[in-house]
């Protein structure tokens, strides 16, 4: 039969239903336009209406456009990646993303002309989309049920009674944020954000890790530097949390491609402040952020709390009191460098000096220091701020890394020449520092004279005194850690036990050092281009101890286990 002219004015599903007979022109006609009216889909109106029922409407679309019809309903929950959109853009549109593929997203709809919904589903997650066709009234639950899970494990995780719709935060970068996510202030996840945060705070936790994986999403919190998994907030969430987070940090979170970094303050009360150095990485599953906890007051324990021998303590201080020269602290990420820095600086930090830092980022803000954010992007290199500081009158010069020949060029010239220079190098030991300047392009005879004293830490965990048991090891065991005959008869040795008062046995962390100052004596070999284990011999032959010696005074003293000075030092 011919269709007239009016009729194929009716285009997409409303021109199906009509030549099928399921609908008169007319009706079609004014269900359509009352649909648009009330900013309603079509087939939403219809089966709400209950002019036809979802299954015959949905049979009638799949014989119309050729596409496959599915049942939703016997699709597994945790399998939807619901936090690729908005629950508001999914509501909007009845559209549900069920799968993905590549960057190929099949989004369930009940209707597969609504290209509006696929077109901006498609913008907000850039991906290409597929519709797949299903039943409104399955695909209405689905949503309801995915949706109630998420607000349902979002409550569960939080619990208590804590007030985390107040707490007070001033961002802290220039980054203009571009707000493409109407959800980013959802309360349930402003509420997860803040729990997460405070909790990290009160167990004094150095990092937080948000990580997305294909099916889960983890959060771990790095305690005295081990990560434990504190929370697996339900995956449909994900995009909020990551989004939530970004906000905070002042970065673009319509930017999903590329590393952002960021910083949060919170504020806890009139007095104290924490900040929150905030970076992340484009992963296989999403974007990975990681918080580094950056509490000022870490920086003001004393230098007896930092955990040196008598004899280091007075090594160190002899070098920090001295004029000019270079002290550098090594170690690896985490090992507490920057808090043994800015523990000389606080001791250093009187009116009458001129201290300048300059910093990748400034982690510990201190009054009374001239503190330098180094910014690549704008040419603020740490080299740069050397050079700026050396024309503003410097005593006390703090470099966060030397990381190359520029940087440290300026900065043995700057030891040389009057002014007291700090940094830290990434090297295992001490002697291995003064080989590293040289490979850098440092010459030897500029190394020997600029540099005062090198120091390698490392952070081992503390034993609870509450729950720590003395342990009986056989001697041979003792004298292969590097106890000597007489101390494996005599010395008494502790193992971490666990109680309600501490972590796995432990509880807070202490220092572990080699405290090496350069003598004449190594200075002559670095001059000689001598090697590493030249200058190790020479330190031995000076008394200097090696970590694993440190290490095993603090197992003499009762302060550590065996078992952590074997995790953090070698052989």
């Amino acid at each position: 039969m011919a269709v007239s002219k009016e009729k194929m004015h009716l285009g997409g599903l409303a021109r199906r239903l009509v030549l099928d007979g399921l609908l008169t022109e007319e009706a079609a006609r004014q269900h359509f336009d009352e649909a648009l009216k009330h900013k309603t889909p079509f087939v939403t109106h219809l089966v709400e209406k209950k002019i036809l029922d979802s299954q015959t409407i949905a049979i009638a679309a799949s014989q119309e456009f050729g596409v496959p019809l599915f049942d939703i309903s016997a699709l597994d929950l945790e399998a939807i990646p619901s936090d690729l959109v908005t629950e508001k853009l999914i509501r909007k549109h009845h559209a549900l993303p069920i799968f993905k593929r590549g960057n190929k997203l099949f989004v369930a709809v009940s209707d597969p002309t609504n290209l509006q919904a696929l077109d901006e589903i498609k913008f907000h997650t850039r991906t290409s989309t597929e519709a797949i066709l299903v039943e409104e009234n399955k695909l209405l639950k689905v949503i309801d049920a995915s949706m109630e899970a998420s607000e349902s494990s979002m409550a569960d995780l939080m619990g208590g009674d804590l007030d985390l719709d107040n707490i007070d935060f001033e961002e802290g970068s220039d980054t203009p944020t571009e707000d493409n996510d109407a959800d980013i202030d959802d309360a349930p996840v402003v509420r997860f954000v803040n729990k997460i945060l405070l909790d990290a705070i009160n167990k004094g936790a150095s990092d937080i890790h948000f990580e997305p994986y294909e099916k889960i999403f983890r959060i771990r919190v790095r305690h005295d530097g081990i990560l434990k998994e504190v929370a697996s907030p339900p995956s449909s969430i994900a995009n909020k949390l990551t989004s939530r987070i970004k906000v905070m940090s002042r970065m673009n979170i319509s930017e999903r491609r590329v590393p952002q970094d960021g910083r949060i303050k919170m504020s806890l009360s009139k007095k104290r402040a924490i900040d929150f150095r905030v970076n992340t990485c484009p992963t296989l599953y999403g974007e990975k952020i990681v918080l580094r906890i950056l509490d000022p007051t870490s920086a003001q324990v004393g230098i007896e709390q930092l955990g040196f021998s008598e004899v280091q303590r007075e090594q160190f201080m002899t070098a920090i009191k001295k004029p000019y020269g270079m002290i550098l602290v090594t170690g690896p990420t985490g090992s507490g460098k920057t808090v043994t820095l800015y523990t000389a600086l606080n001791i250093l930090n009187d009116p009458d000096i001129n201290i300048s830092t300059a910093e990748d980022p400034v982690e510990i803000t201190v009054s009374g220091i001239n503190q330098v954010n180094v910014n690549v992007k704008t040419g603020l290199t740490f080299a740069e701020g050397l050079r700026a500081f050396l024309r503003q009158d410097p005593d006390i010069i703090m470099v966060g890394e030397i990381r190359d020949l520029e940087t440290a060029e300026i900065s043995v010239k700057a030891a040389q020449t009057g002014h007291l220079v700090l940094s830290t190098l990434h090297t295992n030991d001490a002697p291995q520092t003064l080989n590293r300047l040289s490979q850098m392009g440092i010459p030897p005879y500029n190394i020997a004279s600029a540099v005062l004293l090198i120091m390698a830490q490392r952070l081992a965990r503390k034993l609870c005194d509450s729950c720590k048991e003395e342990e009986t090891l056989p001697k041979e065991l003792l004298l292969k850690e590097g106890f000597s005959e007489e101390e494996a008869a005599t010395v008494k040795t502790f193992k971490a036990v666990g109680c309600d008062l501490c972590v796995n046995g432990y509880k807070g962390r202490v220092g572990i050092f080699q405290v090496m100052p350069v003598s004449e004596e190594m200075q002559k070999i670095i001059i000689q281009g001598g090697s590493t284990k030249n200058l190790e011999d020479q330190s031995a032959s000076e008394g200097v101890l090696t970590l694993r010696e440190s290490g095993l005074d603090k197992i003499r003293t009762g302060v550590t286990s065996i078992e952590e000075i074997n995790r953090i030092t070698k052989d």
